[in-house]
C-alpha cells in the first residue's frame, strides 16, 4: 500500500453537530469534500477514515445506523469517482479509558498494521486539536488542519500547546490540493 491519508469525519467531510449525527438524514457533506477525496484517490492516495463516534457508547446510535451513515458517505464519494479505502471508529465515551479514542493513536496504529504501512507514509487531516495530536502521537509524516468544523478553535488550542500543524487550509479541498503539490508518492 502507498501513502495513506487519514481523515476525521465530522467537521472535515460533513457538517458537524453538537447533537451528534444520529441518522443518515443528518449527514450533510461540506461543499467540495467528496471531490477532495476523489482528488486524493485519483492521485494514488489511500483514504481511511479515523473517527470518534461516542454516540454509540452514549446509546444514541446503533452500529447498524452508523453503518448506514458510512454507506451514505461512501456513496457520495463514489459519485465523484472517489474511494474510501477503510473506516476505523472509536465507539467509546470519553471516560471509557480506551486507547482508540483520539487523541490517542490506537485507530491509526491499527490501520497502519492492517494496511502494512509505515507512519512515515501517512498524513492526518482533521478539524480538532485531538486529530492533530493523534497524528503526532502515531508518527504521521504530516498533520493538517482544516478551518471547517472546529478548526478555528483548534488553532488556538494547539497554539497554547506549542503545536503548529504542517498546513492549515480553509477546507478539505484546499488541503487535498496542498497534499498533491507537496507529497511525492512516486
Amino acid at each position: 500500500m502507498g501513502y495513506i491519508i487519514f481523515l476525521d469525519r465530522d467537521g472535515v467531510i460533513n457538517q458537524d453537530s453538537s447533537a451528534y449525527i444520529k441518522n443518515p438524514s443528518e449527514f450533510h457533506f461540506i461543499p467540495k469534500s467528496p471531490e477532495a477525496i476523489a482528488l486524493l484517490t485519483q492521485h494514488g492516495f489511500d483514504v481511511i477514515l479515523i473517527t470518534n463516534q461516542s454516540a454509540i457508547g452514549r446509546k444514541m446510535v446503533t452500529q447498524k445506523v452508523l453503518d448506514r451513515i458510512f454507506d451514505k458517505l461512501k456513496r457520495g464519494v463514489a459519485k465523484v469517482d472517489g474511494y474510501i479505502t477503510d473506516i476505523y471508529f472509536c465507539p467509546h465515551t470519553p471516560d471509557a479509558g480506551c486507547d482508540c479514542r483520539k487523541p490517542l493513536p490506537g485507530m491509526i496504529r491499527q490501520a497502519l498494521a492492517d494496511h502494512n504501512t509505515n507512519p512515515s507514509q501517512s498524513l492526518m487531516v482533521g478539524d480538532s486539536a485531538k486529530d492533530i495530536e493523534c497524528g503526532l502521537l502515531a508518527g504521521c509524516a504530516k498533520n493538517l488542519l482544516v478551518a471547517t468544523g472546529n478548526g478555528k478553535n483548534a488553532v488556538k488550542t494547539l497554539g497554547d500547546k506549542g503545536i503548529i500543524p504542517d498546513f492549515y487550509g480553509t477546507d478539505l479541498f484546499e488541503v487535498a490540493q496542498w497534499i498533491i503539490r507537496h507529497v511525492n508518492i512516486a
